[in-house]
């Protein structure tokens, strides 16, 4: 099991996050001596750093190696790769899914904003759970730290190794086990892509309630061990609902069947919600039980332009995309309905925009006409996160908010920023979710300075999430207790 632990001294902090209980079992002897490592494992000192051990013992995660970045040291109780590791895993898993290949492994050591990097040696690909366990077994024999990893897609350094753990990539355990076409309940696999579970549903008349930028790479075992929000939360709830049942294997092996279908099932602790946002924290995600939607014959989708704040300016980095409307706005909301009578939908949305630009409240607007205007809508949306990286270096925080004070921090970063760079918020407005972005030239610590933790704090003081939906990782382990109490987390 995992515990994150935050201690004070001398006006130091020294920080360990998701780091293991056996570095603590000389004070502890109460612990299992059966718990090793797992996951990202390392402990940060503020003022500690040695150049000369730089290599595999520390690394440093932010805009330069400098004071101001998150240095990070290798927790010495874990155990470097050998020869016979490696021989081991190739008996269980043979040779084509032990990967050694350089080109393979620069790909799988590194983030998707290629922010985060590893030196991971050896990604292990199982085909099942019997596979996972027999790693994971091995693994705590030995004291090896692995990180779990689906598609790589997340935005906070929580799915590539901090140093040379063993990347442990779930992408060929990727089948639909069993669908109920009465109670709309699927079953499959961690490595499923979510894009591929939507196809699947959609020819059976149902939806996934879940639904991502990033669905063509992320996989479903991510999505539940980062409790993906999404663009249909608010419609169908959060994770922790549609989440039936999971199947997880501990970091000693043992696999937890938690794989239930039912709707109802009062039977003392219901503990997939512990690895509902886990990060992988707890063990490795490897099937899920999931409540899908019958799918509705009325979608409609609007894409309206408001004069009410300064940001949006993501049209010019995007290819192949237009702007919907006439008139050229800096903020743009996009609606999307769903329900049983098209005509009556179609003509409640109609009668609310046009009541909307009557009160002022809307400058233009566009309600889709067919399939691709409407994908051309959602392909805006869903750039955004394409459109800043082409833009250049952007920090990136994931912050949840009440919905009155969502679009304050982005005026005050504003302020307090200038022209050092360029500031926009995008997100869910529904749900109070905001994706701060700070844009510039490259990335610099005088920058980053003045946005964390001033980022935090402000979002702490507003009583705000520092993780709405993108998890800790690394970039914000050490941060957690701007948005939970010392008590909760200890």
């Amino acid at each position: 099991m995992m515990m994150m632990h935050r201690w004070r001294r001398s006006g130091d902090f020294i920080r360990s996050a998701c780091k293991s209980l056996s570095s603590f079992r000389q004070k502890h002897n109460s612990m299992s001596p059966s718990v090793t490592g797992f996951m990202n494992r390392y402990e940060s000192k503020v003022n500690t750093f040695e150049p000369n051990a730089w290599s595999h013992q520390y690394r440093s995660f932010g805009s330069s190696s400098s004071s101001s970045a998150l240095k990070v040291k290798r927790n010495p109780l874990f155990s470097s790769l050998e020869s016979k590791d490696v021989s081991f895993f190739k008996e269980i898993l043979g040779e084509r899914n032990v990967v050694e290949d350089e080109e393979r492994l620069e790909i799988a050591n590194t983030d998707w904003m290629k922010k985060y990097k590893g030196c991971s040696k050896l990604m292990l690909l199982p085909k099942n759970t019997e596979e996972v366990s027999q790693i994971l077994k091995y693994c705590d024999s030995r004291s090896l730290a692995v990180v779990p990893q689906g598609g790589n897609t997340g935005l906070v350094g929580g799915s590539v190794p901090v140093f040379d753990e063993v990347i442990i990539n779930v992408g060929l355990m990727n089948k639909v086990l069993s669908f109920d076409e009465v109670s709309g309940v699927l079953v499959c696999e961690a490595g499923c892509i979510l894009e591929n579970l939507a196809t699947f549903l959609d020819t059976k008349g149902f939806v996934m309630p879940l639904d991502l930028g990033a669905k063509g790479s992320c996989h479903i075992g991510g999505n539940v061990s980062t409790n993906a929000g999404g663009l249909r939360l608010i419609r169908y709830g959060s994770l922790h609902g549609t989440v039936l049942g999971l199947e997880a294997v501990k970091a000693n092996g043992n696999v937890l069947d938690m794989l239930g279908t039912l709707r109802k099932d009062n039977t003392g602790y219901d503990l997939k919600h512990l690895f509902i946002g886990s990060e992988g924290s707890l063990g490795i995600v490897t099937k899920v039980s999931i409540l899908t939607q019958p799918k509705l014959s009325s979608v409609n989708l609007a894409f309206i332009a408001c004069k009410d704040f300064l940001s949006c300016q993501v049209l010019n980095h995007l290819d192949g995309v237009r702007n919907p409307v006439s008139s050229s706005e800096n903020f743009y909301i996009l609606i999307e309905t769903t329900g049983s009578g098209e005509t009556y939908d179609r003509e409640k949305l109609e009668a609310f925009l046009l009541k909307s630009l009557e009160q002022g409240l809307v400058s233009d607007g566009v309600i889709a006409q067919d399939i691709n205007q409407a994908s051309s809508f959602w392909r805006i949306r869903e750039g955004i996160t394409e459109a800043l990286q082409k833009a250049g270096a952007c920090y990136k925080y994931d912050l949840s908010l009440p919905v009155e004070e969502i679009y304050n921090i982005v005026n005050d970063l504003r302020g307090r920023l200038g022209n050092l760079a360029n500031v926009m918020g995008y997100g869910h407005l529904g749900d109070g979710n905001l994706h701060l972005n700070i844009s510039a030239a490259e990335y610099n610590d005088k920058l980053l300075g003045l946005i964390e933790p001033y980022v935090y704090e402000w979002t702490s003081k507003h009583r705000g999430s520092i993780s709405a939906e993108h998890g800790l990782g690394v970039m914000k382990a050490n941060e957690i207790l701007y948005s939970k109490s010392p008590e909760t987390v200890s």
